[in-house]
């Protein structure tokens, strides 16, 4: 029965198309797109085997007692030189050794493979796999696979066609043989070459069953809702019980669970009649539906194979016509993601020389939004919208005025004197608290810098409000013979009493400042490097400078702070002014307690002046020693510590953060440059851009598909 090997009918469908399709596989497409293909699907001894052998005239395994156990697919292909190719395909879980192995196999013969020959290339797959061969062999082996055989039949008389025969579906256990498991496997298995959008579905299903009971069937309509791909298939007419004919005619006239495509019907050689090298299918079968009643009753365009054949003709061509077009966009999008994809990886980067470029390309890019961070120009790059953080510029004067701030209202101990006419603050403790205290820090802590981060987040805002009393009780406790002067080391110790707020404040908005500066770094080489592993690299290796660099801001606080609390000093003629303005007030206040109110002189109605008599002049309330030196310190700390605050803010903004951290020639911003990348080692290089096996791989393969895709592409020229 096996004579004639002359393969797929050569019209089954549009040449032109079916052509188009043989590229398409023989360039690779089909590898990474799905391509219009059959699959034949049905519970375990349907008879599908024997529907395969009848349209391929191949010589399918029929075991009674267990059928396919691995996908099998089979390619036709027109070429001039006959022969048959098998070979394996890994499924996508297998280990590199079993894989390689299954590569490693391959069977080539230069003619249509006989019964014998497939059988014996059946056994050997089965080996090769680890497959159980009977029940008694069971133990330790599984009885399918997730490989897939893959046959390739190659002649001038062949058309492209392939064809996927799965593995029958079953439900339950068989002992030594099959599992649940099994049953589990094969069915998903199934499921997954179902759902393929470009396959027709050939369902095969005994016409001696309840049709209502057949699962495969209610697999193949949830893979497709629309019915567009279901070709049904009945077998074994001659095994329907008397009288159970009219259910199986109903289905193939359409009156009873009609499909889109119909349903056909097929007589397969019984067992005695497979054994009998004599017999032949074709004339069994038309023998069959000539013959017997009911069957020949029923059209000839829906029974036998050949008719079947001439079914799927009509099915196939019009599956391809209708997804043809999708190819086409699936294949340019697949080109177009590939490329992008590609493009992201950058160019090759395997030596030294190439990974120094591709670090080069990745630093100007960072300098060139450094330049546009440093200048305020966040129109020159759409980044700029989306990531506060890269608004590095803007978010650090905020800071600033947010440091001048609290240092002015909060920075100091004791709240002075302003008003000398009254007893304002001498007997209140506190003048002013918020309850909250003074917030140091506003920029939540980055997890690389945990080394440099010490202190609180918060500190007490009370100012008090004695402060005469406690340079009073200060006097006492430091002074000499002096005569009416004071200790010179009294001033600084008051300074350095009234300004210790000046500390933490400064370093709370340092801190904040190097993690403003530390996040744009990483926010920006996040934009800016194609993987996380490049900019891991590249952060390993800034991560030493860029710490020192930090150190040396927060070093800088310090030293300013280290001159504030040194001899208070100053040439600032605001202190002078300052001074001698609270002088004034204070003799302003002292002499308005004596004044009294008199008529203007010219006579002015409704204008007086306030007058002191010089006697009371010379006779106003004299101050004791320690008095007048008290109030004298007050004066002198209030004027110098105004001008000191001021001193401080601004040093600590412009030498500490704007010249350290923000504009100055070694800002942790302008570290990652050309000339940094030009300073590193091969073996640094290595580690920033060095391609490690799997991107090589990807690389590799994207580079493939793209081929392919290219290929593809000039291919479905034409195709709409």
């Amino acid at each position: 029965m096996h004579q004639n090997h002359a393969g797929m009918a050569s019209n089954m469908v549009d040449p032109s198309l079916l052509d188009k399709i043989d590229k398409l596989f023989a360039c690779g497409v089909g590898d990474t797109i799905p391509l219009p293909q059959l699959v034949v699907v049905g519970d375990q001894s349907s008879g599908k085997s024997s529907v395969l052998e009848g349209i391929t005239k191949l010589p399918f395994p029929r075991d009674s007692g267990l059928c396919t156990r691995f996908a099998t697919q089979i390619t036709f292909r027109r070429a001039q030189v006959t022969s048959t190719v098998v070979t394996v395909i890994p499924h996508k879980g297998a280990t590199q050794g079993y894989a390689d192995k299954l590569r490693a196999w391959k069977s080539v013969t230069n003619a249509i493979l006989e019964p014998v020959s497939f059988s014996k290339t059946m056994q050997e797959v089965h080996k090769l796999m680890g497959l159980a061969d009977t029940p008694a062999d069971g133990d330790g082996k599984s009885t399918f696979s997730e490989d897939i055989l893959k046959v390739e039949v190659s002649g001038p008389e062949q058309e492209h066609f392939s064809v996927v025969d799965v593995p029958g579906i079953f439900r339950t256990a068989t002992k030594g043989m099959t599992t649940l498991a099994d049953a589990a496997m094969v069915k998903s298995m199934v499921h997954r070459y179902m759902i393929n959008p470009r396959s027709v579905m050939l369902v095969v299903i005994p016409a001696n069953v309840d049709i209502a009971t057949q699962e495969i069937l209610t697999l193949a309509e949830e893979a497709d809702p629309d019915g567009h791909r279901i070709l049904g298939v009945l077998t074994k007419p001659d095994l329907v019980d008397p009288g159970a004919e009219i259910g199986v005619m109903q289905l193939i006239k359409g009156e009873k669970h009609p499909l889109n495509l119909g349903w056909c019907i097929v007589r397969n050689l019984g067992q005695q009649q497979i054994q009998d090298v004599a017999a032949d299918r074709s004339a069994v079968e038309k023998a069959f539906f000539r013959d017997r009643a009911p069957w020949n009753e029923l059209d000839q365009d829906r029974v036998g194979v050949d008719a079947l054949r001439i079914r799927l003709q009509e099915v196939l061509a019009s599956n391809i016509r209708r997804e043809f077009p999708n190819v086409k966009r699936e294949v340019l999008h697949k080109l177009s993601t590939a490329k992008r994809a590609l493009k992201e990886l950058g160019d090759q980067r395997q030596t030294p020389d190439e990974q120094r470029r591709f670090a080069m390309d990745i630093a100007s890019r960072f300098r060139e939004i450094v330049s546009l961070a440093l200048n305020g120009n966040y129109s020159g790059n759409s980044w700029f919208d989306n990531e506060p953080d890269l608004m590095f510029v803007t978010r650090v004067v905020n800071r600033n005025e947010v440091f001048a701030n609290d240092i002015e209202k909060c920075g100091h101990t004791y709240g002075f004197k302003f008003d000398y006419s009254s007893a304002e603050n001498v007997k209140q403790d506190v003048m002013s608290t918020g309850g909250q205290g003074i917030q140091l820090r506003t920029i939540k802590d980055h997890v690389d810098l945990e080394d440099l981060i010490t202190g609180d987040r918060r500190i007490d805002d009370k100012i008090y409000g004695n402060i005469i009393d406690w340079l009073s009780e200060l006097y006492k406790g430091s002074r000499g013979f002096e005569l009416g002067t004071f200790d010179k080391n009294l001033l600084s110790r008051t300074m350095n009493a009234q300004s210790v707020k000046w500390e933490p404040l400064a370093h709370g908005y340092i801190l904040d400042v190097i993690h403003m500066a530390h996040g744009f770094v990483a926010t920006l080489l996040r934009h800016v490097c194609p993987t996380a592993r490049v900019r891991d690299g590249i952060m390993s290796v800034l991560m030493e400078p860029l710490l020192e660099t930090y150190r040396r801001a927060l070093e800088q606080v310090q030293f300013v702070l280290r001159v504030e609390k040194n001899n208070p000093q100053t040439i600032n003629h605001y202190f002078n002014d300052n001074l001698e303005k609270s002088r004034q007030k204070r003799l302003r206040a002292s002499l308005e307690k004596q004044a009294t109110v008199h008529p203007s002189p010219f006579g002015v109605a409704g204008v007086s002046r306030s007058m002191i008599a010089l006697d009371d002049i010379v006779q106003n309330h004299p101050m004791s020693n320690a008095e007048h030196v008290v109030y004298e310190v007050h004066d002198i700390l209030k004027a110098y510590y105004k001008v000191a605050r001021k001193r401080f803010v601004d040093n600590v903004c412009m030498q500490a953060a704007d010249y350290l951290l923000v504009t100055g020639p070694n800002n942790p911003l302008k570290l990652f440059s050309p000339q940094f990348v030009s300073s590193l080692t091969d073996d640094q290089l290595e580690e920033i851009a060095g391609e490690d096996a799997g991107l090589r791989r990807r690389r590799i393969a994207l580079a493939k598909e793209v081929n392919d895709m290219e290929v593809g592409k000039k291919i479905l020229a034409g195709v709409s």
